[in-house]
């Protein structure tokens, strides 16, 4: 079980290679969704930024 959800993290990856640029980030970060942890670590990230171009 833990297998799958992990498969399903990993598979944000491919998302995340567009979406990061937008927010500055730069895409080679989406490696980060192979470690369970650094996918919430990177769309807590990508809130962030969010916030901060919603206060422009």
């Amino acid at each position: 079980m833990e297998l799958i959800a992990w498969l399903i993290l990993a598979s944000a990856a491919v998302p995340m290679l567009k979406l990061l640029p937008h927010f500055g980030i730069s895409k080679y970060w989406a490696a980060a969704c192979i470690i369970p942890l650094g996918t919430v670590v990177l769309l807590w990230w990508m809130g962030m930024k969010l916030q901060d171009l919603e206060k422009l």
